[in-house]
């Protein structure tokens, strides 16, 4: 498929995949209420593939055995890696945070692209971006309101921008190897190699069923959160995302995240979470680093 100029039906999905992306991370924070961040993880990939079950075995017939070993990676940076991140960093981080700082997601992508993608269009626009952007993560995390001190918060935002950098990974191999295959087979394939196992052991040593059923409707509102979370974040987002990648690039369909953040904030805000006046103007810095970053 040739990758063409950004429509008006681009940027509607945009705006529709932040608000989709923008509320995983309450939803996330509502699963850790009840689930640690394992069992947070493991049950999202893991419903995620079972979703997918009925589609698997049809799409796994149309992909070439050369094909699973970057399929899996895809897999691994685009869901199963982050869903394990996110989860751990908001033990200590505010779901608006984490939200916030997935807005590094563009120049994460842009950074991957040059130093392992051969896309050496770089200039002084682009590097003074990336430097305002990652400048503007650091005031974001040190200033964010919280108990647990600003060297912790600093720690823990390093999850996330190693999340960042995973979806940059599986957003550029998308783009480079995999631009005449259905964007629901990558999904499917992807996803179900890494979250059969995932489903496995959550069902297993996870524990995830008990821990539930130990909470009351406490437990299994939070398993509904992270259904939700699975089902609407992971498997019907990411087929809508990767579509818009094989469309549009890597670069433009990492915009999302310009949207991201607002979103997550907002949800944030109206579930009692604080916001610092320095994190005002560290969001801008990141957002105006990646509107720079992607400059020609």
């Amino acid at each position: 498929m040739q990758q063409r100029s950004p429509s008006l039906v681009d940027y509607t999905t945009l705006l529709v995949l932040s608000l989709i992306w923008g509320t995983s991370y309450i939803l996330i924070k509502k699963g850790l209420v009840v689930f640690s961040p394992a069992q947070v993880a493991a049950l999202r990939l893991g419903i995620s593939a079972l979703a997918l079950a009925p589609l698997a075995i049809h799409h796994l017939r149309k992909i070439k055995w050369s094909d699973v070993p970057l399929l899996i990676l895809v897999g691994i940076t685009g869901t199963g890696l982050p869903s394990f991140l996110f989860p751990f960093a908001q033990t200590k981080l505010s779901s608006s945070l984490t939200g916030m700082l997935s807005g590094l997601t563009p120049l994460c992508t842009f950074i991957v692209a040059w130093l392992f993608f051969a896309n050496r269009s770089v200039g002084q626009r682009q590097l003074l971006g990336v430097l305002l952007g990652l400048v503007g993560a650091v005031v974001l995390a040190y200033a964010a309101p919280g108990d647990v001190g600003q060297t912790t918060q600093l720690g823990y935002a390093g999850f996330i921008v190693l999340a960042c950098f995973c979806y940059a990974t599986s957003s550029n191999i998308v783009a480079t190897n995999f631009k005449n295959t259905s964007s629901l087979t990558i999904t499917v394939t992807s996803f179900f190699l890494v979250g059969l196992p995932a489903l496995i052991w959550a069902l297993t040593a996870g524990a995830v069923v008990q821990r539930a059923g130990s909470e009351g409707a406490t437990g299994w509102w939070a398993l509904g959160y992270v259904a939700t979370l699975a089902i609407f974040s992971t498997v019907l987002a990411s087929i809508i995302f990767f579509k818009m990648v094989q469309r549009t690039g890597a670069v433009f369909a990492s915009t999302v995240s310009y949207l991201i953040p607002l979103v997550a904030l907002v949800w944030g805000l109206l579930d009692g979470e604080g916001l610092a006046a320095a994190q005002i103007p560290a969001i801008v810095l990141i957002l105006i680093g990646v509107f720079l970053s992607r400059r020609k």
